[in-house]
């Protein structure tokens, strides 16, 4: 069975626990998202040096080298995004799919090791942003084109959530490989 196209609006993060990776935004403070976007860089150089990181644990889900580059791929829109809302006065963000780019962009034939490299300069660019935003700044507004509103806020604890349940996505897949 090929991937399904991942159509949830993830935007409930927001308002409750993942009941997946246990991400819950009420236990983040805004300010230690930058941090938080710098570790995924050594989380990401190992799993993504993992040897079946290659692999899909089944047809339906991507392997850890499709979910790097998807979270690279999140850090550099994310990070254009942030730089927006920064600037302009409530941008509208054009929709963007993840799962057209992944086909488009041959995820699953990239060389991991560059992922790697450029997963982390990406993170680093996006945690070097974040880390500027301070006092009113938080409340600036952005708008995805399917109506949902942020503020840098809650785009920030939204953002957080992708790397570390695709985090989860990836060690989940890794057992399920482990036992095939």
């Amino acid at each position: 069975m090929p991937i399904t196209p991942d159509t949830k609006n993830w935007t409930w993060v927001l308002e409750r626990a993942c009941a997946d990776c246990g991400f819950d935004a009420a236990d983040w403070l805004v300010e230690d998202v930058a941090h938080a976007i710098r570790t995924q860089g050594d989380v990401w150089t190992r799993l993504l040096a993992h040897p079946a990181a290659a692999v899909r644990p089944s047809d339906d889900q991507w392997s850890a080298l499709e979910y790097g580059c998807h979270v690279r791929d999140v850090f550099r829109l994310y990070d254009r995004r942030l730089e927006r809302m920064l600037t302009e006065d409530a941008p509208t963000f054009e929709n963007w799919d993840q799962d057209v780019t992944a086909v488009a962009d041959r995820y699953d034939l990239q060389e991991p090791a560059v992922v790697t490299l450029e997963l982390v300069a990406a993170g680093e660019a996006l945690a070097d942003r974040l880390a500027t935003v301070d006092g009113a700044q938080w409340e600036r507004m952005g708008h995805r084109s399917d109506g949902a509103t942020f503020t840098v806020r809650t785009f920030a604890l939204y953002l957080v959530h992708d790397p570390l349940h695709h985090v989860w996505d990836c060690e989940s897949g890794f057992d399920r490989i482990g036992r095939g």
